[in-house]
């Protein structure tokens, strides 16, 4: 049988011992666990920077995977503590938004508030809900204890305002949702958009008040080093990158930069 999966996401960073206590707890509660990180570098407070990132590490992970998300800057206040059942997954963390996008992508069956002080640690922290709160949470869930025990069912949770590509005078307009660690802009944008604006070899960009005509290549390697390009990314996305450089300080792109599409 199939060791029962955890997974974190945080804006934890490694410098500090948060991560471990977290693991910690976990593996006291439920020592057979395997806890796998998907990342604690999420830019601090950055809910919507964890919530894309979650989103798209979460379907590669088998069925009946615990994905914990603390993205917290609301800690200690009366946001409440959540567990999102999905047809995939379960999805565990604060009521902020973070856990909505992947779990929206898997389709909610079930959202329940955590309650049951006998799912916590004995003492709780205002400060670090993901170590007393959280954690202790998604080991009971390994260890069996469905999901109903832990509190109310409630029908509402908080989500992230995302922008949808819109039409506007003959151009697509949509965002930059994300910037990864090599540099290359993410935007909102994808397949849908670029048949209807007849993109084929050539992707016509606006970003950060640059307007762009690259060529759309599947590999980075397509264009000279140094070149920018563009690219349908892992995620599914259009992405603009520049062959061994960082796309989004050349271009001086940030997230939430307008990205418009035009036709080719």
């Amino acid at each position: 049988m199939r060791s029962p999966i955890i997974t974190l996401t945080t804006d934890f960073g490694l410098k500090e011992p948060y991560v471990a206590e977290m693991k910690a707890v976990i593996l006291s509660i439920s020592p057979n666990v395997n806890i796998i990180d998907v990342t604690h570098g999420i830019d601090k407070f950055n809910t919507r920077m964890g919530a894309f990132l979650l989103a798209s590490a979460a379907p590669y992970f088998p069925k009946g995977t615990i994905h914990v998300a603390v993205v917290d800057p609301g800690v200690g206040t009366e946001r409440h503590p959540l567990i999102i059942q999905t047809k995939q997954n379960l999805f565990v963390g604060p009521d902020n938004g973070v856990l909505t996008l992947a779990a929206e992508n898997q389709g909610i069956e079930h959202i329940y508030e955590i309650r049951e002080r006998k799912t916590m640690l004995r003492e709780i922290s205002n400060t670090f809900h993901g170590r007393d709160v959280f954690a202790p949470a998604a080991a009971h869930l390994a260890n069996g204890k469905p999901p109903t025990e832990f509190g109310p069912e409630i029908h509402e949770v908080s989500t992230l305002k995302t922008v949808k590509p819109i039409k506007r005078k003959g151009v697509l307009v949509g965002e930059v949702i994300h910037i990864d660690d090599f540099g290359n802009v993410i935007t909102n944008l994808g397949q849908k958009e670029l048949e209807q604006m007849s993109t084929r070899d050539r992707i016509k960009i606006r970003l950060a008040g640059t307007k762009l005509d690259l060529k759309l290549c599947k590999a980075y390697d397509e264009v000279k080093t140094q070149e920018p390009l563009a690219t349908i990314g892992s995620h599914k996305f259009v992405e603009i990158a520049i062959n061994q450089g960082n796309a989004a300080n050349t271009l001086k792109i940030k997230v939430g930069d307008e990205a418009t599409l035009y036709r080719s």
